[in-house]
């Protein structure tokens, strides 16, 4: 194979079957050199926690990181299965991969932002809005999400909730409180608007698959609802009518913190539906609506998801037993575009747990 970049240590990654190709150190992960140069591969975490970037090793030798079980089993790395978030090459390496994009991914840029807006949705989710530089041409795909960089060196990723034509009112977004959590602590008790934050982004692979002409299924649990906001704006912005369920699940109704809006937009949007679902609700709640998990709600519904396509984004349980459910129900691998919401939490619990 021929390197792509001059030097002696540098490895040829291919990716099946788009046929794209790219170069990777021993010292930098896959998916890590994969961005670096604008390749859309699939990926959520980059934190070795989701399972989003996992894909088939046809050829070449990789080494693993640290990473959760759940994102790549002990089995499935025997049979061949890699995590590029977390896997370096040691020679050229063939991967196959069905969700590489054609397009070009967008250049992340790190920059400063200013708080503009800090509204409370619910007891538990601030809406922030954040003002981006003047000068700064910041794009981005509907569903992408971006890192915020702390002063101690950690991060913290939060989807855009708006699609990039709204970037003039700024960066919407919808953040939970986790007591206890470095950010989200701040963001619900000494952050002010004005605030100076700095952020990096876009990334991730959850967007809208615009040539498709399939049925689409959304599905949010809690602010899962973030980007699939932005997607369902971008949909009306760009005037694609492709017919589109929202199933939108939370604990206790107030969960589903922006339910007027969704409302709103079904009168604006005829090919837009919308099933809100919440599974603990108690006598005071008056809740008649429909009730159980989320992602069986779908199910119930649609017994058959053959022709569909599925974007689901939220608590990683969610995510999982959607996709062990859907597949089963006859979805294709290929057609289930996911965003776990991984929390610092989570990961904490699974690493104590290996």
């Amino acid at each position: 194979m021929t390197r792509t970049e001059t030097g002696p240590n540098n490895f040829q990654i291919t990716v099946q079957p788009s046929g794209r190709t790219f170069s990777s150190t021993p010292e930098e992960t896959i998916l890590g050199a994969g961005i670096r140069q604008g390749i859309g591969m699939p990926y959520g975490c980059k934190d070795g926690a989701c399972g989003s970037c996992k894909c088939k090793k046809l050829e070449g030798s990789v080494t693993h990181g640290p990473h959760q079980d759940k994102a790549l089993s002990h089995e499935e790395e025997a049979n061949g299965f890699v995590l590029t978030c977390c896997a370096t090459a040691h020679s050229d390496v063939v991967l196959e991969s069905r969700q590489v994009t054609q397009e070009g991914a967008f250049p992340i840029k790190k920059m400063p932002t200013r708080v503009s807006l800090m509204e409370m949705k619910s007891d538990d989710v601030m809406l922030l809005k954040l003002q981006l530089p003047a000068n700064d041409n910041f794009t981005y795909h509907a569903g992408q999400y971006v890192e915020f960089m702390l002063r101690d060196g950690s991060r913290r990723s939060y989807s855009m909730a708006n699609a990039p034509h709204m970037l003039a009112g700024g960066l919407e977004l919808h953040i939970r409180h986790m007591p206890g959590g470095k950010f989200t602590d701040q963001v619900f008790g000494t952050m002010k608007e004005k605030e100076i934050l700095r952020i990096e982004g876009p990334f991730g692979s959850f967007f809208l698959r615009e040539d498709s002409s399939k049925p689409i299924i959304f599905l949010a649990s809690g602010t899962g609802f973030a980007p699939i906001k932005a997607i369902i704006e971008h949909l009306q912005h760009k005037g694609i009518t492709r017919p589109a369920t929202l199933y939108w699940g939370g604990r206790r109704p107030a969960d589903l913190y922006m339910d007027a809006w969704v409302k709103a937009k079904l009168l604006e949007m005829p090919h837009l539906s919308y099933v809100p679902v919440v599974s603990d609700a108690l006598p005071e709640d008056a809740w008649a609506g429909r009730t159980g998990f989320v992602h069986q709600a779908v199910l119930q519904d649609l017994p058959d998801l053959s022709a569909y396509q599925v974007y689901a984004c939220g608590a990683p349980i969610v995510v999982d037993s959607a996709k062990a459910d859907y597949t089963q129900a006859g979805l294709p691998e290929e057609e289930f575009f996911a965003d776990a919401f991984v929390t610092e939490a989570d990961k904490a619990r699974e690493l104590a747990a290996a």
